[in-house]
């Protein structure tokens, strides 16, 4: 089942080609319809900025509680039929939002339901995605494989939202959710290409898990000396900082009067950061170690996000946070490829789908209680206060990093990392 080039600096096969390419046009279709939901509730539905937030928070939120019994049976199911099945979904679903405007039928309910259903496909896709990784690909070899990942995010985060912004300004948002939706068929189209064979999972005749069983994904997690810290430590960075994300847009557009395309500057620009950063993983991994590479980007990406408590207004304003949002950003390309790499590895295979599952729903979960709740400090202190109390509470993050070799599972021998 394994193919792989040779090491993990050229060709990875032409079937992991397949399973990039995919990622590539459905992450671009989904960077390019960036905020598409909250604009045709705001542009087409008249929606109020209550109304705005409960779409996004419900949408993340009870997308992730749907998706809790996706994760077991995602394992016992071959992985790539349950990917394309998750495109399609996708697509289907994303599709209803043009029909349904187009006939005058659109309605705030409507894009609740598309954003809860895609927001559960989306954690299910993961999950079996994350399977057919380490099928594909020979364990040398995933950080490489992580590595492009990441450079396609950051590359679609850097171009998708403002291309998606010029189409939205020329056809309309619903336009930017038609073009999503026609992504995900493509990556559909994609995961089919890969070929081969499958083998059968190990359980394909595993009975109805039970409610109580859906929590042993959480205990083997938690109960796991080398997952437990990285997952407590990304669930916590991550939740920190998109809490931050719609403070800083009210901060900069409306206390410090920075212009829409100032703001979407400030944040496209140092996206470049992530492609040094994941270019940078394999080469820093293979001089300094897995374990090195991991802490000192860990601690790097939580050092940069308090600077923003100092962002002022005018030109050097906007360059401080160009300047704070490059150096995060090129910290996480480096440290995510990595982490995603060592979570892989210490996760048996007939786990990856269940542990992938639980890990996502968690961050979500996770995302929408941290926002709402600074969005509440944010009203009681201001944005500024609310920003800097989540800078200052980064700091502390790297306390729960792995702090000796043998923390992450198992030791490692040598600088490469070599078992």
């Amino acid at each position: 089942m394994t193919e792989s080039g040779v090491g993990g600096s050229g060709s990875l096969g032409r079937r992991f080609g397949w399973l990039w390419a995919a990622y590539s046009v459905s992450t671009f279709g989904t960077r390019l319809a960036f905020d598409a939901f909250a604009l045709i509730a705001v542009v087409v539905l008249d929606a109020g900025t209550a109304q705005v937030a409960a779409l996004a928070a419900t949408g993340l939120a009870v997308g992730a509680l749907v998706a809790v019994p996706l994760g077991p049976w995602v394992e016992f199911r071959r992985k790539r039929p349950v990917m394309v099945a998750m495109d399609l979904i996708r697509c289907a679903v994303l599709l209803t939002v043009p029909f349904a405007f187009a006939f005058g039928r659109l309605g705030f309910a409507q894009l609740l339901v598309v954003s809860v259903v895609v927001a559960a496909a989306d954690i299910a896709f993961r999950a079996a995605a994350g399977s057919c990784l380490k099928a594909l690909v020979r364990p040398p070899d995933l950080l490489a494989a992580n590595s492009r990942f990441e450079a396609t995010t950051w590359t679609a985060t850097m171009l998708g939202p403002p291309l998606g912004g010029a189409a939205i300004g020329i056809f309309g948002p619903v336009v930017t959710v038609a073009v999503d939706a026609v992504s995900y068929l493509l990556s559909a189209l994609g995961i089919r290409a890969i070929g081969g064979g499958e083998p059968p999972p190990r359980r394909a005749d595993a009975p109805r898990p039970r409610a109580g069983d859906l929590l042993d994904d959480w205990r083997y997690v938690l109960a796991s000396p080398g997952l437990r810290p990285l997952f407590l430590n990304t669930l916590l960075v991550n939740g920190l900082i998109m809490a931050t994300t719609p403070l800083l847009a009210v901060l900069m557009l409306g206390d410090l009067g920075f212009a829409p395309w100032q703001y979407g500057l400030a944040f496209a620009v140092p996206c470049a950061g992530g492609l040094i950063g994941s270019r940078l993983a394999g080469p820093l991994v293979a001089r300094f170690g897995q374990h090195r590479v991991l802490v000192a980007s860990g601690v790097l990406r939580v050092c940069w996000p308090v600077g923003l408590a100092f962002v002022g207004p005018g030109t050097p304003g906007l360059v401080l946070v160009m300047v704070v949002e490059f150096g995060l950003i090129t910290s996480v390309g480096v440290f995510n490829p990595v982490y995603a790499t060592r979570r892989l590895d210490l996760t048996p295979a007939d786990r990856v789908a269940r542990t992938l599952t639980a890990w996502t729903v968690s961050g979500k979960l996770a995302t929408a209680g941290l926002t709402a709740v600074w969005g509440l400090l944010a009203g009681l202190t201001g944005p500024r206060t609310a920003v800097t109390l989540a800078g200052v509470l980064m700091l502390a993050t790297p306390l729960l990093l792995p702090r000796r070799d043998h923390d992450l599972g198992r030791p490692l021998v040598g600088p490469a990392g070599d078992r």
